[in-house]
C-alpha cells in the first residue's frame, strides 16, 4: 500500500483519535479552511486507495482507518529511514531528537523501550538458532 500524503495523514490522525466518524465530523475536527466537499472527495479517494473503510451508521456513511496508527507510523519511518537517512537508524533517531528535543522523562522512556527491544530481538535470535539447530 502506498504511503499516505500529508493531507491523508491529517484525516487518518482524526480517525485514529475519534474512531468511526462521518465526513462532517472529520471535516470539523480538521478545522481547515478547505470546504466540506474537498474533505468528502479526499475521503472517497482514500477509500478507493484502501486507506479508509466506509460503512453505514443510522443511514449515514461513516469511515474508519483501514490500517492501525502504529503500522502506518512504521511504514512511514521505514520509508524515511531508507530515503533520507541511508538506512541508518542512529541517524534517524539523532535527527528526530535534534528536530524535536525530548524531555528527560521521554529519554528515560525511550531507553526503556530500547532495552525491551534489544531483549526481544535477543530472544527471537536465540529461538531461531535453537529452531534451526534442531532440524
Amino acid at each position: 500500500m502506498a504511503l499516505p500524503t500529508a493531507a491523508e495523514l491529517d484525516i487518518l490522525a482524526v480517525l485514529w483519535r475519534l474512531g468511526t466518524a462521518t465526513v462532517r465530523e472529520v471535516h470539523d475536527a480538521l478545522g481547515k479552511d478547505n470546504g466540506y466537499t474537498t474533505t468528502l472527495k479526499q475521503m472517497q479517494l482514500m477509500t478507493e486507495k484502501g486507506l479508509l473503510i466506509r460503512g453505514e451508521r443510522f443511514g449515514s456513511h461513516v469511515y474508519d482507518a483501514s490500517v492501525p496508527k502504529e503500522q502506518t507510523q512504521q511504514q512511514i519511518a521505514g520509508d524515511l529511514l531508507k530515503r533520507a537517512f541511508g538506512g541508518s537508524a542512529r541517524s534517524l533517531v539523532m535527527g528526530a531528537l535534534a528536530a524535536q528535543p525530548a524531555s528527560r522523562d521521554e529519554l528515560d522512556e525511550i531507553r526503556g523501550m530500547l532495552d525491551a527491544f534489544v531483549k526481544e530481538k535477543s530472544a527471537e535470535e536465540k529461538g531461531a538458532k535453537e529452531k534451526g539447530g534442531s532440524s
